[in-house]
């Protein structure tokens, strides 16, 4: 056996999973799912605005967090995400779930950049439909470990792909293939999508046939969107946790101490560290961590209104927040007086990942008491740093 012979032989090696039933062909079975951003071209070409390759990227990391069934990402191609999960098939009820999950977190996002009616962004985005359509499939695949990286091959990562394009009318829908629907029970599938209606389709693709499938508009989800003025909860499933203080400083002083990234730990409960590029502090868009315990959260500005004469706001995204993926920060700045503002801070959650009631209400009773205590220590540092 040759030097290349060896080097195919260690990599196919790499890629088993030993774990699976596997075959002698070397595949095991796979979810694969693409959630694919429409309208990102054209957005991207006509909009003119040097921002959108950055919300581009954010709306990829939002599709990243979304992820409630625990997909391993394959490779991220521009707009699209290709997801994969090896082993048996998830139920019906909870992929229908991941793909309203992901399509409500999306809308949501771009709804919170639309509400900046001053920024360039918000501007350049009114003038486009940027929505999603999610692609499910389930096969076998080969899996290699290429250096850092997992490749997957195989027909059904071909077929995956090829079914984002397809002979569906509209541009915001989940496509479920029949290798994957033949999986689940016809009763499950029809609980599934009570909210929309299951429609058939197919498609004929050279060199593999006619690929059938069945889909369903996400359209409807629309009705559980935010609000436009960001007041309500996020999604049916979701909420908002709420804690309110005055505070003895002048408005614009508690903003700059909210926003000043460096301060964070000193006010922040259970907050023990923070890291950011200091040459971009201070700017909307910018990405800090927090420690947190063992671990951290990533936090980024991204939006502040200030031209409210009595009022105050300062939004922040949080990501890689384990229990709350894709959650937001508001916080509102009301002013009494010369001397005194009303602070209220809001964390806007989409869902709790866990899929025990007494885990999601102990978790949401935790988070209340953390911003109930990091308010409290806000008010004493802004009183103490003020005098």
């Amino acid at each position: 056996m040759g030097l290349l012979d060896d080097l195919r032989a260690a990599r196919r090696a790499a890629g088993r999973r030993p774990a699976l039933s596997d075959t002698n062909d070397g595949q095991v079975p796979a979810l694969l799912c693409i959630p694919d951003i429409s309208g990102f071209t054209r957005f991207i070409q006509e909009s003119g605005s040097r921002w959108a390759p950055f919300l581009i990227a954010d709306l990829l990391e939002i599709l990243i967090e979304a992820n409630t069934l625990d997909m391993q990402v394959s490779e991220i191609q521009g707009d699209a995400i290709l997801f994969y999960k090896l082993g048996p098939p998830p139920p019906v009820q909870q992929m229908v779930e991941q793909c309203r999950r992901i399509f409500l977190d999306f809308q949501n996002y771009l709804r919170l950049v639309e509400r900046d009616a001053d920024s360039e962004l918000g501007a350049a985005l009114r003038g486009y439909e940027l929505t999603l359509k999610i692609i499910v499939h389930y096969g076998r695949v080969s899996v290699a470990q290429i250096r850092q990286h997992t490749k997957l091959m195989g027909r059904d990562v071909i077929v995956v792909h090829r079914l984002l394009k397809n002979n569906v009318m509209g541009s915001e829908y989940a496509l479920f293939s029949d290798e994957y629907l033949r999986t689940q029970t016809p009763t499950n599938i029809v609980r599934s999508f009570t909210w929309t209606r299951l429609l058939r389709g197919a498609t004929t693709y050279d060199y593999l046939g006619r690929i059938r499938y069945r889909y369903a508009h996400l359209t409807p989800l629309r009705l559980l969107l935010s609000s436009p003025d960001g007041s309500g909860s996020l999604t049916g499933r979701g909420g908002v946790l709420k804690v309110r203080r005055a505070i003895q400083v002048p408005a614009a002083y508690a903003l700059r101490v909210i926003s000043n990234f460096r301060l964070r730990p000193r006010w922040m409960e259970s907050a023990t560290g923070v890291h950011y590029d200091v040459t971009k502090a201070g700017r909307l868009g910018t990405s800090y961590k927090v420690d947190v315990g063992n671990g951290q959260i990533d936090f980024q500005a991204v939006q502040l209104f200030d031209e409210d004469a009595d009022r105050l706001e300062y939004v922040e995204k949080i990501s890689h927040f384990r229990l709350f993926p894709n959650s937001l920060l508001f916080f509102f700045i009301e002013i009494v007086d010369e001397r005194t503002c009303l602070v209220t801070i809001e964390f806007r959650y989409g869902h709790v990942a866990s899929n025990w009631p007494v885990v999601r209400f102990g978790q949401l009773q935790r988070m209340h008491r953390l911003l109930g205590r990091s308010i409290d220590q806000l008010a004493k540092l802004c009183e103490r740093i003020a005098k």
